[in-house]
């Protein structure tokens, strides 16, 4: 009688065909292992004990048996001298039997409790009506199942050896079209899925990989892609936020500008209004001037004309008198002309208003321009007073005369010379102190507040110029300052000086230094004036701000100069 080869023994050489066999629940998994056959690896069918004492199905065993060369234990490897006889072992059969009932059970409840499938998820093939949620898809089967019809998958010794995977759709797309079995290599050298025959047939001598360790590598090369992507999108969006911000700053910027371009235009406008009202007011004024002497002259001329009417009807009615005495009498009165004046030389001639117009609009485009400037010098004061810096004096700099406040933001001339330690950083015989900060490089800008002075010096100085002897202050020797002196003669420090005409006196002047580009100017902040520029200047050292009050001449110029917060002017 020929033997039948047991299922044990038909199980594929390649792992990729090893069955998917869901494991049980951990608290079932002690009684399962009692009732599970390790030959067939299903649920016991005629249980039968060995004399080592492990049970199998009795058709199991005894086809094991049949097919070895030897008569031992599979599960333990205990030899026997002769096959031993083997009787069912009811007990052990009878506890299956319940198992197998409480395991329909449970399948039956679990079929009420699962979830029906939602869109996107995959259902089971097999349900009919609702669709049940997929649990696993076979590979052997192509089919998808719910848990109710997984179980002969997982309890069939057949089907235990089929491929499950995770529930997918398209279970076809999954097998090789020509061989019908499962994509599960990779050929690097086509760069394909391939089934395990066409490894052998249709793809000899290719490199192959598992289709898990491709998967890992791919995925590898997706995430670093992903990162790659993310950084790219990470970078345009900071471009993004960039273009906005700039957007956003030029937004700003042009309301800002749009604002102060329509104050600026009213401002000008006003004026420009001012100077036309004034025109209309004189030229108006010049005509009443005209009417009023036309007027007073016509007036005149009229009471001479009514005299003399007066005297011609006198005279008219002597003339017609008949008595002689009375004529003779009454003549010497009437033949002398009643007082009046010579008008030959008078002339009321039109005035003439050629030009008018002319000069007028000369004057509004001085006026303009005037505004012009001012708008220009407003924009550079913007410009700079970013770059305003927080000057403190240096009481060690002090000329003895020179009064600094506990901040070190004033500085005023004493009447009496101090006694103070001898410094070598002291100016004498120089009424000049120093700011402490230094400069080389770059672009800064103070302000300083002259109100009230005859005199004064500002400007910036070299911090190795000489500080024990006078010298004439100019770029030659190291300053870069304007002065005031009499309280009305304002010069530029040029070397040789360069006399200033101011159209104001300023209360506060700026003081603006690029070091790198050999510029130093100073500003009327109050009339938002250009008050004059040291250009192409060569700086080699360190600059200092430089301050000097002069003498106060009893009294006269007693009001200090004070270091005040850069501000900008407000439009007339």
């Amino acid at each position: 009688m020929e033997k039948k080869t047991p299922d044990w023994m038909k199980m594929p050489s390649t792992a990729a065909q090893i069955p998917c066999v869901e494991m049980p629940a951990a608290s079932s998994r002690r009684s399962e292992d009692q009732f599970w056959c390790s030959i067939c690896l299903d649920v016991f069918t005629d249980p039968v004990t060995t004399p080592c004492g492990h049970n199998f199905c009795k058709t199991c065993i005894n086809q094991y048996w049949d097919t070895s060369n030897r008569v031992q234990c599979p599960k333990c490897k205990k030899l026997f001298n002769h096959r031993p006889q083997l009787d069912i072992n009811t007990f052990v059969s009878e506890m299956a039997a319940e198992f197998r009932r409480e395991a329909r059970q449970k399948t039956s409840s679990s079929r009420s409790e699962q979830q029906v499938s939602k869109p996107g998820e995959v259902s089971c093939d097999i349900c009919a009506g609702s669709k049940v949620k997929a649990l696993k898809s076979c590979l052997v089967c192509l089919t998808s199942y719910c848990e109710t019809h997984l179980e002969p998958h997982l309890t069939k010794a057949g089907l235990k050896l089929h491929q499950l995977i995770p529930p997918v759709e398209n279970l076809e797309d999954r097998m090789c079209k020509k061989h019908h079995k499962p994509l599960e290599l990779f050929c690097k050298t086509d760069q394909t899925c391939v089934c395990m025959f066409c490894s052998v047939l249709d793809h000899k001598n290719h490199e192959f990989v598992p289709l898990e360790e491709e998967y890992e590598e791919r995925k590898a090369e997706l995430e670093k892609t992903e990162a790659e992507i993310q950084l790219m999108i990470q970078k345009r969006q900071l471009k993004i936020q960039e273009i906005q911000y700039s957007v956003q700053m030029s937004r700003e910027d042009a309301d800002r500008e749009k604002a102060e371009g329509v104050q600026a235009f009213a401002a000008l406008k006003e004026r420009v209004d001012r100077g036309l009202n004034q025109f209309i007011r004189e030229m108006e004024e010049k005509q009443k001037n005209t009417e009023k002497q036309a007027e007073d002259v016509t007036t005149e001329l009229e009471q001479e004309i009514s005299e003399l009417m007066k005297r011609s009807t006198e005279v008219e009615q002597l003339s017609l008198s008949e008595d002689p005495l009375h004529l003779l009498q009454s003549v010497p009165s009437l033949t002398a002309a009643p007082p009046t004046k010579d008008w030959t030389e008078l002339r009321v001639c039109p005035l003439s208003y050629a030009g008018c117009v002319e000069r007028a609009l000369s004057q509004l485009e001085e006026t303009v321009a005037e505004h012009r400037e001012r708008l220009q010098v407003e924009t550079e004061l913007k410009k700079v007073r970013p770059f305003a810096v927080d000057v403190t004096l240096d009481p060690d700099t002090a000329h003895p005369n020179l009064i600094l406040s506990a901040e070190g933001k004033q500085v005023q001339c004493g009447d009496e010379r101090r006694k103070l330690p001898e410094h070598p950083k002291r100016f004498f015989p120089s009424v000049i102190v120093l700011g402490k900060q230094s400069f080389s490089s770059g672009r800064f800008y103070f302000e300083v507040q002259v109100k009230d002075k005859t005199d004064w010096t500002l400007g910036v100085v070299r911090q190795s110029v000489s500080r024990k002897r006078s010298i004439t202050p100019r770029p030659q020797n190291g300053y870069w300052a304007i002065r005031l002196r009499s309280g009305n003669k304002y010069k530029a420090l040029a070397g040789p000086s360069v006399r200033l005409s101011l159209k104001s006196s300023p209360e506060k002047v700026g003081v603006f230094v690029d070091y790198d580009h050999g510029l130093v100017s100073f500003y009327d902040v109050g009339a938002a004036a250009l008050i004059y520029s040291f250009t192409g200047c060569c700086f080699s050292e360190k600059l200092h701000p430089l301050l000097s009050p002069c003498f106060n001449y009893r009294g006269e110029n007693a009001a200090p100069l004070i270091i005040c917060p850069a501000s900008l002017p407000q439009h007339c």
